[in-house]
């Protein structure tokens, strides 16, 4: 496995101009960016894909995502992120951007992205996720009552939910 390096924030996230190396401890007073992207299908669905044996939370159900890379934007590490979990290709720019927030080390980036994509077309990234599939609303939050999606996505879906219904809900004609 390959080391892998992230730029290093202060509290008010200014680069800092240091690198923190993946799988060890931050310290005080250090900040990497964590991104994450509710892909929906315009029609009232939300794209998740399900955490992979051997990685925390396995098994349960999450939106796309991963920490930013050592020299990449916000938006350059989203569209990485989402290609490599699923193969879906899109511009940095296409994502659109919901929210940050921050816990003790991280800041976490939140981004929306519309595409229509068969279940079947979804290209998942081995060690990371093991299947995919679209969710309604309701099923989501069936998922959470049940512990199908782990405790840090639901609550992000609680924060981001109204944000997501509007963009995602079918246009309908007069």
């Amino acid at each position: 496995m390959r080391m892998e390096f992230n730029d290093i924030y202060d509290e008010n996230r200014n680069l800092t101009g240091r690198v923190h190396q993946r799988g060890t401890p931050w310290g005080p007073g250090e900040y990497g960016v964590v991104v994450c992207v509710w892909v929906y299908d315009g029609r009232g669905h939300l794209l998740l894909t399900r955490r992979a044996k051997g990685k925390s939370f396995a098994g349960t159900w999450e939106n796309s995502g991963g920490a930013v890379q050592a020299g990449e934007t916000s938006r350059q590490a989203i569209a990485r992120e989402l290609f490599e979990e699923t193969g879906i290709q899109a511009s940095p720019e296409e994502f659109e951007f919901l929210d940050t927030d921050r816990d003790r080390n991280i800041f976490f980036d939140h981004y929306c992205l519309q595409r229509q994509v068969r279940p079947k077309d979804i290209v998942l990234q081995p060690g990371e996720t093991d299947s995919v599939m679209w969710a309604s609303f309701g099923k989501v939050h069936w998922m959470i009552r049940s512990g199908k999606i782990c405790r840090i996505i639901a609550n992000q879906f609680r924060r981001q939910e109204r944000a997501l219904r509007l963009r995602n809900m079918p246009k309908f004609k007069r």
